[in-house]
């Protein structure tokens, strides 16, 4: 639980509703969170999801792990507790999105199942969209687009998620995708008709 620092602070409420956000859009927001193994194409079906929304005329934006350490969270490493607190920041960021309207993709690791569940918490019905990016880690090790997996096996990198720090699965992921098994385009697509079924975009 992250301690609140800030004090005399009010939460202001704007003059413009979700409900209304979402009636120009033609859409309802949601935070789509991709999570898997390093290498399994978190990151690949999230920017080919994004590319698919807006080409049908849905407003869609993607915050992947390695952008979002770039800016937001530069000052975090990859021990546990920097871990959750990266993932509470982009719940946070993730939320403000939603809120205004935006199917929001996010791909990160996020090894820790109850940091995932403290994500989901933040928001409310089915805003949160859990998908568990389940590729074997030897197609993954393979793949190793980052040269990361080599590194850590050497020992250049230390608590590498799968290597010598755990990964823990998640326990009722709304959708599950192994992308040894079908390609970025294919996972859009059913990805689309969930949202689709669920109600956040248009059939």
């Amino acid at each position: 639980m992250t301690d609140t620092k800030a004090t005399n602070i009010t939460w202001h409420e704007g003059h413009v509703s979700r409900e209304e956000r979402e009636t120009l859009l033609k859409q309802k927001g949601a935070l789509i969170w991709f999570t898997g193994l390093s290498g399994s194409g978190k990151s690949t079906i999230a920017f080919t999801l994004e590319h698919a929304l807006v080409e049908q005329g849905y407003m869609a934006y993607c915050l992947d792990g390695d952008n979002i350490r770039h800016g937001l969270n530069k000052n975090l490493g990859f021990s546990p507790e920097d871990r959750t607190e990266n993932i509470r920041r982009i719940a946070e960021v993730g939320k403000l999105f939603v809120d205004a309207g935006i199917v929001t993709c996010t791909a990160f690791i996020s090894p820790y199942r109850d940091d995932r569940n403290a994500a989901r918490e933040v928001f409310e019905g089915n805003d949160f969209i859990e998908i568990f990016v389940d590729t074997p880690l030897d197609v993954c090790e393979e793949r190793d687009p980052k040269g990361l997996y080599k590194k850590a096996r050497a020992g250049e990198i230390k608590g590498f998620t799968g290597i010598d720090a755990p990964y823990e699965a998640p326990d009722k992921p709304e959708l599950v995708i192994d992308t040894s098994k079908c390609s970025p385009q294919e996972a859009s697509v059913t990805i689309i008709e969930y949202l689709e079924k669920i109600g956040k975009i248009a059939k």
